[in-house]
């Protein structure tokens, strides 16, 4: 059986940014911000990877040097908020992040793998797409008001104003 840890993809809005990915969960209506550590621990659990095979690559890539345990902290958040396709046990399971802090050690110049979470009412989903491909789907109906045209960026939006003469 297959221990190594695989990243969620399914049900997943995903955003990157230079230094963070972001991760809206449609299932739970949760937003996630990985920072750039935990993202890079994220990214290479594709269930070929073991912990010491995420270590191998973190340290390989150029990001600093790091440990087993640095790794797990990850997985064990990623875990928590339901980020792997399936439940890993947790390395530091009963212990407060203090602790988990402790087991690392503050040796590492990496920064420590960080997920910070929070519930988007269904109200921010926006409902309501003005997404188009043709100008008819900017009408009222849509839900997108009638004086947008479907722009360039296939965006309703506002009409222009006339040229001036």
């Amino acid at each position: 059986m297959n221990t190594n840890p695989v990243a969620r993809k399914n049900d997943l809005v995903v955003q990157e940014t230079s230094d963070e990915v972001l991760v809206y969960d449609l299932n739970t209506s949760k937003a996630h911000c990985l920072n750039d550590s935990s993202a890079f621990v994220w990214k290479s659990c594709d269930g070929s990877n073991s912990v010491a095979d995420i270590v191998k690559k973190f340290e390989s890539s150029g990001k600093g040097s790091v440990s087993e345990d640095f790794v797990w902290l990850a997985i064990d958040q990623l875990n928590e908020n339901s980020l792997l396709e399936r439940t890993v046990d947790p390395k530091f399971n009963g212990h407060s992040r203090r602790q988990a802090l402790k087991a690392i050690g503050l040796a590492t110049a990496v920064a420590l793998p960080v997920i910070a979470s929070l519930v988007a009412p269904q109200q921010a989903l926006g409902t309501v797409s003005c997404a188009c491909q043709i100008p008819a789907n900017c009408l009222p109906l849509t839900g997108c008001p009638s004086t947008q045209v479907c722009n360039t960026n296939f965006v309703c939006a506002p009409q222009p104003p006339p040229p001036i003469p």
